[in-house]
């Protein structure tokens, strides 16, 4: 690929997403899907005034020539930009993988989605410490768990949760095992103006802090689950494409009757179908029901008229392999899950 190719797709990508950008720039969200848009080693965020280039190229240096071509172009259509930070992802310089400041220096450290604030650590992990394939997700926590008790496991930095509080959930614990994203967590509160109760921002191993509150008794009206794709500690292993039908059961007694189970599947190769056997299997025995599919914003999937490549696994009856769904749960007189 060369320049004639490549800015009549980074183009043809701004002008559709033209209705995303504010005036105060304060959003976040994918402004080139590489993957289906024409140019699968590379990828583009935009972050309020701070661009983050993602070279997926292997080796790297394939996409080097048309990183300099793509940077000129965006400042020159995106001149309020400040930042442009490359990160690239098949190398072993650890620092490169979270990210180098190749252009200006003040790095944007919030957004703002759903007029909600979430702070954000561009180069505190690879991928950028806020995910843009959640945004209907945030809306639709916002507007359906208020007043619920929420369990927000694998929380990252904490932003799914984040929006339950926005939605004046009553409360919400955050679960992960990385002490640093929960406290990215703690400045997103801190900027909305949420209290902060440290014994809601829990530092633990999923497996173990769950077998906790099974032991405890605590229950929630809802439990969100978006786990890595493939994960082994030493007290479990992770394994959305084999495996993950475990991760829900562990969590469902933790479910009060009526409650909510999010899942979340990220696996590319598990296609949309056999995700939903897989769910349908866990709903037979009546006690867990499908109650909505969340898709993923055109913004981060690609839109029809930019979209040059399908998917390598078919999603559907989801429209990624970010696999969204709402379960609705009903208790049993006495637990019994597998876990």
């Amino acid at each position: 690929m060369d320049e004639t190719t490549i800015i009549p797709l980074l183009s043809s990508a701004i002008r559709a997403r033209s209705n995303l950008f504010d005036s105060r720039h304060e959003r976040a969200f994918r402004l080139f899907n590489g993957f289906f848009e024409g140019c699968p080693s590379l990828v583009i965020d935009l972050y309020a005034r701070t661009i983050l280039l993602h070279n997926y190229a292997d080796p790297p240096d394939l996409l080097e020539s048309l990183l300099k071509t793509v940077e000129q172009y965006l400042t020159s259509e995106l001149p309020w930009v400040n930042t442009i930070i490359l990160k690239t992802r098949n190398t072993e310089d650890l620092n490169a993988r979270k990210g180098v400041v190749i252009k200006g220096a003040k790095l944007d450290n919030r957004i703002r989605e759903h007029g909600v604030w979430y702070a954000i650590d561009l180069l505190l992990n690879r991928d950028a410490s806020f995910y843009l394939d959640t945004y209907n997700l945030r809306s639709w926590i916002i507007n359906n768990l208020a007043e619920k008790t929420v369990l927000n496991t694998f929380a990252y930095t904490g932003s799914l949760g984040v929006a339950a509080q926005a939605g004046r959930a009553q409360r919400v614990v955050h679960l992960d095992i990385n002490r640093s994203f929960l406290n990215v967590a703690k400045t997103s509160y801190t900027l909305n103006g949420f209290p902060i109760n440290k014994a809601d921002f829990q530092s633990g191993d999923f497996w173990t802090q769950i077998s906790h509150f099974k032991k405890t008794g605590e229950t929630f009206d809802a439990v969100i689950v978006d786990p890595p794709f493939f994960a082994v500690s030493n007290k479990g292993k992770i394994d959305l494409v084999e495996e993950s039908h475990r991760i829900i059961n562990k969590v469902r007694p933790l479910i009060n009757n009526d409650g909510y189970l999010i899942a979340i599947n990220n696996a590319l190769f598990v296609s949309g179908a056999d995700y939903f056997k897989s769910l349908e299997a866990l709903c037979a025995d009546g006690y867990l029901t499908i109650e909505k599919l969340i898709p993923i914003s055109s913004d981060f999937t690609g839109y029809e008229q930019t979209q040059v490549k399908l998917h390598i696994v078919d999603p559907a009856p989801f429209n990624h392999s970010t696999k969204i769904a709402v379960l609705r749960v009903r208790r049993k007189p006495t637990s019994s899950f597998l876990s």
